[in-house]
């Protein structure tokens, strides 16, 4: 088992910048793919971005390419999610997610620990 926990989300004004954490305890957290996804009301989940266990593949959505950044810390069992010119419509719970192997995926049933998601508010 895994358990993850969020922090960091809150309300920002659009062109702002929030950095959200994922900590994870229970295994290994260098044995897993690490993501962020994202559940705005009405819309289904999907990928924000994804890291390999290494740190040296990443993945982002085209909606956020350019303005987030994911990263991780193995030594700290930390995940990051750095957001930059936050717009309107990244309003959303943001979850953290943890998948078992070695490779990216962007599928959201491929991901087998999930936190409980925090709250990020972008007002225009």
């Amino acid at each position: 088992q895994v358990q993850l926990v969020e922090s960091g989300g809150g309300l920002v004004q659009a062109g702002g910048s929030l950095k959200l954490s994922c900590l994870a305890s229970g295994r290994t957290f260098s044995n897993y793919v690490m993501g962020w996804f994202r559940q705005a009301p009405g819309k289904e989940r999907e990928i924000v971005a994804s890291i390999s266990w290494s740190g040296s593949n990443t993945y982002y959505a085209g909606s956020v390419k350019g303005r987030f950044t994911i990263s991780r810390d193995n030594a700290k069992n930390t995940v990051y999610l750095q957001m930059n010119s936050l717009k309107p419509e990244d309003t959303a719970v943001y979850y953290c997610a943890a998948r078992s192997g070695r490779t990216i995926s962007t599928m959201r049933n491929e991901y087998n620990y999930w936190g409980q998601g925090t709250q990020v508010t972008v007002s225009s």
